[in-house]
């Protein structure tokens, strides 16, 4: 059973915009649909002004004295602002911070897949956050932790730069890492898919597919004017007569039959039969 929202008492949101008759000052500055000052009139006689072009009566100054408004196509100005901020977020540039756990005892295996996946993220021009996780004693040797950090800002060097220098935090030790002038020169490559967990990004099956698509197709079946081989068609002198097919179901059958007929067991059957012991004398 779904949970119920809690009443929402907040007012719902609405355009703080005055225009035509929620206007309530005595008197406007006035500004034409070209941009020109008209001056300082009465709001009425600003509202008729605008009406006679079939325009809106804007304030678009409220805390000026008189406030400022200006005759224009409402709906067409909200919708021109809307397309404006629409292009500003297009062109904006996301940034993503990952973040990559390494421990101070790591072996070269593990550190080198770590590696590859920080330098995946680098080339996707995403900030990566290297973080030293210490345990126990480990604590009381926090040099492993920057020389391994300082090893690794040293390796990715040409990808990445240091945004951040190591600093302890507790038990752990962070550093951050950006992509340099060189990988944001480039185009970002791109992004593998959720279940990919290859250091080069791309999906597994796309080597797969791509062999797939470059092999030839073979069409199995036959063409349409193509009939098969007379050979292939059995002989009209190779099945075998009425007479001889009844003889040899009867020679397949008759084991069957004689062993359905005795139901005796085996050791009764090789047995011969012996008469009483009275009918043995009386025949004596």
């Amino acid at each position: 059973m779904p949970v119920p929202r809690r009443f929402d008492r907040r007012p719902p949101e609405r355009d703080t915009t005055r225009i035509n008759e929620r206007i309530r000052v005595p008197e406007v500055r006035l500004i034409d649909d070209e941009g020109q000052q008209v001056g300082i009139l009465k709001t009425p006689d600003a509202l008729r002004y605008a009406q006679e072009r079939d325009l809106d009566l804007v304030e678009v100054a409220p805390d000026a004295r008189p406030p400022v408004c200006r005759v224009l196509d409402y709906s067409k100005y909200k919708y021109e602002q809307a397309q404006k901020q629409k292009a500003a977020r297009k062109h904006q540039q996301q940034i993503t911070i990952r973040e990559i756990k390494f421990r101070p005892k790591i072996a070269q295996n593990d550190y080198d897949t770590k590696k590859g996946h920080v330098t995946r993220f680098l080339k996707h021009k995403d900030k990566v956050k290297i973080t030293i996780m210490f345990r126990g004693r480990e604590v009381t040797h926090p040099e492993r932790g920057v020389m391994l950090l300082e090893r690794l800002a040293e390796e990715l060097a040409e990808l990445a730069v240091v945004e951040q220098r190591p600093i302890q935090d507790g038990r752990n030790m962070t550093m951050m890492l950006g992509p340099s002038r060189a990988v944001l020169a480039e185009g970002a490559e791109p992004r593998a898919a959720a279940g990919d967990t290859r250091a080069d990004g791309r999906a597994p099956a796309a080597d797969a597919s791509a062999a797939a698509s470059a092999a030839p197709a073979v069409d199995a079946r036959p063409a349409e004017n193509e009939r098969p081989a007379a050979d292939a068609r059995p002989a009209a002198d190779a099945r075998p007569a009425p007479a001889e097919a009844s003889v040899a179901a009867e020679e397949r059958l008759a084991p069957a039959e004689a062993s359905a007929a005795d139901d005796r067991p085996a050791a009764a059957r090789r047995a011969p039969a012996r008469r009483p012991a009275a009918k043995r004398a009386a025949a004596r």
